[in-house]
């Protein structure tokens, strides 16, 4: 049934992205309804951008909300339609005659045994590697980015611009520096380290293990020495606004403020209609979680900040089934790349403010987007990662592409406490459904008292003409 059915007990209630509202949602909940069936068309580019934005907001207030109510999304396909829309009308012109002959459907959903918590997860492993500048003491850079989705439906969430735009712009200055570091005579006075981590959509649980690792537990790494900022990449394919996000504002003698400035000077020269605008945001220690990754650092006292076309970090983009291929604008996502990679060219070797962006450009022709292809051909829920060949084979090529540019690449994979797991996952997220075509209880009454009626016609024709053939015969 759909939601416009006055009664929704032991009912499912079918939906499309269009229908859903957080609302309906709701009142489904208050009804007892027997679960939720949400119809996903396979071409979200079709669907209009409000609507789009709608869905992205009711399905983060839901996902905030807990219920017993299951929730199930399927791909559109053409029976799931005619079926839609088969019960839709029945629904809609519902009398007792039509109730009688209408055809309804009954929805199966086969589980091979009860929903069990996962206790091994290690979908957070994280990887790290180095561009070793020239001598020993020289500051460090460290470029991140998280690189796992989230969604209403772990099985049907790509994370195409959270978080697939910024690893794409991460992996493309992997290569882009591997090339100046390469060459002595290019080699810059500072450490390059990248980072991508799992667990991003969790509280960024894989960036604190990862800092707590290098920090607490290694006797040597580049985090305890002389870390000039942290570069946090989060939601960077789309819009003409690029945000830095800070916890303080920098002080004009620190090098994420001679970074910042580097940065609105490539953006004024080459990119002027692009707005740059900085947000400040006050890490509240009584909370539990945390906006943006460059918060975890901050929390460490090690200077960093999170570039994003986003402004409000609850934005709803950050986590929604409909972050696909096409919520990303990749010239739009190219040219952050651009600006990125060519203000932190100026930073590390020192460019003058007097050489404009226009006349010197550290990096010619256009960053490649193949990557983001690889990155959303595959859901990236953290609960998937280590589950499926097709996980495990993403996350063996994003090491892949780190022991291929970079040198001490490590991979660091995190196991929960099994008693005392900071989040818990279930099993059975992929589940078939099988949908029967049947008569409703009502026809079944009908046929039963039609069987009735023609038994009692025929036992009362029997009865009768066995009674006049004796007559007849008896003299």
């Amino acid at each position: 049934l759909i939601a416009e059915s006055p009664v929704l007990t032991r009912r499912c209630v079918i939906m499309k992205v269009l229908d859903f509202t957080t609302e309906r949602y709701l009142e489904a909940q208050r009804q007892s309804a027997a679960a939720i069936l949400i119809l996903l068309p396979g071409n979200i580019s079709a669907i209009p951008h409000d609507a789009v934005q709608s869905f992205m907001l009711s399905e983060s207030e839901v996902l905030l909300k807990e219920t017993l109510m299951p929730v199930y999304v399927v791909p559109e396909d053409e029976q799931l339609l005619c079926m839609y829309e088969e019960v839709k009308r029945a629904a809609a012109t519902r009398t007792s005659s039509i109730f009688v002959r209408a055809t309804a459907f009954q929805i199966l959903v086969s589980n091979n045994g009860p929903i069990k918590a996962l206790r091994s997860i290690t979908g957070d492993a994280s990887f790290k590697g180095v561009l070793p500048g020239v001598g020993e003491d020289a500051p460090t850079v460290v470029i991140t980015a998280h690189y796992d989705s989230y969604g209403l439906a772990p099985w049907l969430s790509y994370g195409a611009d959270s978080n697939g735009s910024g690893v794409t712009i991460l992996l493309e200055l992997v290569r882009l520096f591997q090339k100046l570091f390469s060459s002595p005579s290019t080699r810059p006075r500072y450490h390059l380290m990248f980072s991508l981590t799992g667990g991003g959509k969790y509280n960024f649980l894989g960036t604190k293990r990862w800092i707590e690792d290098n920090l607490d537990h290694a006797e040597s790494s580049l985090l305890h020495d002389n870390v000039a900022f942290v570069l946090c990449l989060d939601t960077l394919a789309n819009s003409d606004e690029l945000y830095v996000h800070v916890s303080r504002p920098p002080k004009p003698d620190t090098s994420m403020h001679a970074f910042i400035q580097q940065l609105e000077e490539v953006v004024s020269s080459r990119f002027p209609w692009v707005k740059v605008g900085l947000v400040h945001k006050k890490i509240n220690l009584l909370e539990s979680s945390v906006a943006w990754e460059h918060e975890r650092y901050n929390l460490r006292r090690i200077p960093s900040f999170t570039l994003s076309h986003l402004e409000d970090p609850k934005s709803e983009l950050r986590g929604s089934m409909l972050d696909t291929m096409s919520q990303v604008d990749f010239r739009k996502m190219k040219r952050n790349g651009v600006i990125i990679a060519e203000a932190l060219a100026r930073y590390m070797y020192n460019i003058s403010d007097e050489v404009s962006p226009k006349d010197v450009q550290v990096f010619k022709g256009q960053l490649v987007s193949c990557l983001m292809s690889v990155l959303t051909s595959v859901p990236r829920a953290a609960q998937l990662l280590d589950k499926e060949p097709s996980h495990i084979l993403l996350v063996n090529s994003l090491e892949h592409e780190f022991k291929r540019y970079l040198q001490q690449v490590h991979r660091h994979a995190y196991r929960q406490d099994r008693r005392d797991p900071d989040i818990t996952f279930f099993d059975q997220m992929n589940q078939p459904i099988v949908m029967h075509r049947v008569k409703p209880a009502a026809f079944d009454l009908f046929l039963g008292g039609c069987i009735a009626a023609y038994l009692g016609i025929v036992y009362y024709s029997i009865q009768v003409r066995s009674c006049t053939f004796y007559c007849i015969v008896r003299p």
